[in-house]
């Protein structure tokens, strides 16, 4: 009974809001948590810069299901969903991911969600819950899950720290530092061989 939770962005899809931001011009929207470490005040500059720039929800799905899963994402996921349960924790929201989780094959995916006014314009957002990631495999183990987590960043760390095993993928050096207790990979193919390692020791 072993369940992988993966993160999505940096793991299976590219920074949503970066590469938004690229694709679209507007390099307001690069900002991240890293500039503006008030969640809050951060998503409401974001959604006052689309509705600016007269962005609505279907235009920034078209420009998201442009990008596309990093490569060898989906044949990652693909072979790993043979062999175990997986299910993707991100702070993204179902109305931006949709576009690549059909690319990815329709995984489970738990995250938050976007409101819309009836132009399409973004006019707020809901969290699921605080520190869902975290709390998810929380109750993963409650229902007698062994569980194995993987993803890139500070904002993982807490759910890699809950699972029976967390794994680190290509994370940024600053992570690496403050959690050397977790194994750090740079390839799918490290990846798998450090979750089937986890298998085997839980």
């Amino acid at each position: 009974m072993q369940l992988v939770c993966l993160d999505l962005e940096g793991v299976l899809v590219p920074e949503i809001w970066i590469e938004f931001a690229e694709r679209t011009g507007i390099p307001e929207l690069r900002r991240t948590t890293r500039d503006e470490p008030d969640y809050d005040k951060l998503m409401k500059f974001r959604l006052g810069i689309l509705a600016e720039k007269k962005l609505g929800l279907p235009d920034i799905q078209a420009v998201i299901a442009s990008m596309g899963p990093m490569a060898g994402a989906k044949d990652f996921l693909d072979r790993l969903r043979q062999d175990f349960q997986v299910i993707i924790l991100s702070d993204t929201f179902y109305e931006f991911a949709m576009p690549l989780m059909k690319q990815l094959g329709m995984p489970t995916l738990f995250c938050h969600k976007l409101e819309a006014n009836a132009q399409g314009i973004l006019v707020n957002y809901h969290l699921r819950m605080p520190n869902q990631k975290k709390e998810a495999v929380k109750r993963f183990r409650e229902l007698n899950f062994k569980v194995i987590a993987a993803g890139d960043s500070y904002n993982d760390t807490a759910m890699l720290g809950e699972a029976h095993a967390g794994i680190l993928f290509h994370p940024p050096q600053n992570v690496i530092d403050e959690f050397p207790q977790f194994p750090v990979t740079r390839s799918y193919a490290e990846l798998r061989t450090e979750i089937d390692k986890a298998a085997v020791r839980i």
